[in-house]
């Protein structure tokens, strides 16, 4: 049995991703990344920077992309769940504009391969989460860009929370047909 089983969402390019896990009763071990598999699934990227954030029940964070030096991610939780979301930004994607948004948690263990030109965002469903994600590009912080997480055009359907919590720059993003910018 492989070590990962790779699943493409309705959105060409953007990959769920189910790790095996080994366990016995002193927990599990996994892989959370091979390049050689990846390359024989036909993922090829070299990832440079490693990222992890915490954040409580009802954070959204995103949904964020860089504009010039735009990132491939591999995201994954390492503790509790969030309900993660990408959205095609390819001007020239059949599925541009649309999104898709899967459970990621620590009792899954499920990964999402997120290409370049996406925005990219997560609500935190648990009391608290730790999020990691590798990228294939550096972050350039004079090169963040934004997406509203709420654009009726989108129409995200964000699971319902008590308390939604956002940072002052992510709710003022522009919406989609406000962007200027081209992947």
């Amino acid at each position: 049995m492989g070590k990962f089983v790779f699943k493409e969402t309705k959105i060409k390019g953007l990959y769920l991703i189910d790790v095996t896990a080994f366990g016995d009763e002193r927990g599990y071990f996994m892989e959370t990344y091979n390049a050689a598999d990846f390359r024989s699934a036909g993922l090829q990227y070299q990832f440079v920077q490693d990222n992890q954030s915490s954040s409580r029940k009802g954070v959204l964070r995103g949904l964020h992309f860089q504009k010039k030096y735009s990132q491939a991610k591999l995201v994954r939780v390492l503790k509790g769940e969030v309900f993660d979301v990408a959205v095609d930004l390819r001007r020239g994607s059949e599925t541009y504009g649309q999104w898709v948004g899967v459970i990621l948690s620590e009792a899954n263990k499920r990964q999402l391969m997120i290409p370049r030109g996406f925005a990219h965002g997560f609500l935190v469903m648990s009391d608290y989460a730790e999020f990691a994600y590798k990228c294939d590009e550096l972050y350039h912080p004079e090169d963040e860009g934004g997406l509203k997480w709420d654009d009726p055009d989108i129409g995200i359907e964000w699971p319902e929370t008590e308390e939604l919590v956002l940072s002052e720059k992510d709710k003022r993003h522009p919406s989609l047909a406000e962007l200027k910018i081209e992947f």
